[in-house]
């Protein structure tokens, strides 16, 4: 037997005797407990950061296996990887263990890796959602700290949060994305005010962030001063690339229930699904290539790639699964009710860049064509 097929058996195992019974909370404490408990089990198990380095506290094995662990992880119906630690893991870790200082890589990363600390992300502002070079909440330099005053929205999980990677204008005369500054900020600093949103799919997953005076140790900057642009946009290239793996393949899998679950005298029916099961493997052996191209650096503009097309896939899975089920069905409503898997997929098309963003790095920066007006 492969090391790969004893590694895939020693995680269907650990999954099968671990994996929670029903469905986890939503939102609020009890979500946030979950969140962190599952993740903490997961490092007891040996099953956390599995393709991070060493160094940062990983297994350092490779993307393939990697892999191997979302397939079987999606397989074993395990919770959702986009709960409250999804930013933690898939952009502020990976990002610090590329980008962040050796001091900020031994206290961050093991509380991460461990189920100890939950993180939010803080870059869209009202007016400057998919253009970052137009954020506007400003980081002054006083002594040894960052001044924080702005407004920031769409940050999810943040009134669970116990950090927030944060996004600033620290030059107020320079009009290019070399203004901005990527730091780290406590989100029980005095002067932060959150407010939850709740959006039509139902939790109240995502966040609206208010800093008045907010005070963070200069030390708590990623990147550098002024270079947050380049640091945002490998946490950006982690969301767009290696971050859909396990979701991608939750969506495959979903597919191949569908199909089992459509009765024979819908063919018309049979027939889309079979189209969106051709298209999942196409882009599901996409996304498995950026990941394996990306494994010894940051993912690159090809991740755009990923981005978009598991977005508009989803999109199309979620409609099909209303279609097959009914509305009123209990595969559709869901544990949130409202049907609430197909009105969040719209937000996959938005989150990380939005789609006509993600074309346009396709088109200039992967096909090399002309930049458009800006």
């Amino acid at each position: 037997m492969s090391d790969i097929a004893v590694f895939r058996n020693s995680a269907r195992a650990w999954l099968a005797a671990n994996v929670p019974a029903g469905p986890a909370p939503a939102h609020g404490a009890e979500g946030r407990a979950f969140a962190l408990a599952w993740q903490r089990k997961q490092a007891e198990g040996g099953w956390a950061g599995l393709a991070w380095p060493r160094d940062v506290g990983g297994r350092g094995l490779s993307v393939l296996e990697q892999i191997v662990w979302f397939e079987e992880y999606a397989r074993a119906g395990a919770p959702s990887s986009l709960s409250a630690m999804f930013v933690a893991l898939n952009h502020a870790g990976p990002t610090l263990f590329a980008c962040g200082t050796p001091e900020q890589k031994a206290f961050h990363l093991p509380r991460i890796l461990n189920g100890e600390a939950i993180w939010c992300q803080g870059f869209s502002e009202p007016g400057a959602g998919s253009d970052l070079a137009a954020i506007r909440t400003r980081g002054r330099v006083d002594g040894n700290d960052l001044v924080i005053d702005g407004h920031k929205i769409w940050s999810s999980f943040a009134d669970m949060a116990d950090y927030q990677e944060l996004l600033v204008r620290t030059d107020p005369d320079a009009r290019t994305g070399a203004a901005l500054t990527w730091a780290i900020c406590p989100m029980d600093a005095p002067g932060i005010t959150i407010r939850p949103i709740r959006t039509i799919a139902g939790p109240n997953k995502f966040c609206e962030v208010f800093y008045d005076d907010v005070r963070i140790p200069l030390t708590n900057v990623v990147g550098g001063l002024n270079n947050g642009w380049a640091t945002a946009m490998s946490t950006l290239a982690f969301e767009r690339g290696t971050a859909s793996l396990g979701l991608m393949i939750a969506l495959t899998l979903q597919v191949d229930a569908m199909l089992d679950d459509c009765p024979s005298s819908r063919a018309l029916m049979l027939g889309r699904l079979a189209l969106l099961s051709a298209e999942g493997a196409a882009i599901q052996a996409m996304a498995y290539r950026v990941a394996l191209d990306a494994e010894q650096s940051v993912p690159d503009a090809s991740a755009s790639l990923v981005r978009l097309a598991f977005a508009e896939f989803g999109k199309k899975v979620q409609a099909a699964a209303i279609d097959l089920y009914g509305v009123q069905s209990a595969k559709v409503l869901g544990t949130h009710g409202l049907g609430h898997d197909y009105l969040d997929a719209f937000s996959e098309t938005i989150a990380g860049g939005t789609a006509e963003i993600q074309r346009n790095i396709i088109g200039e920066r992967v096909l090399g064509l002309p930049k458009g007006p800006r």
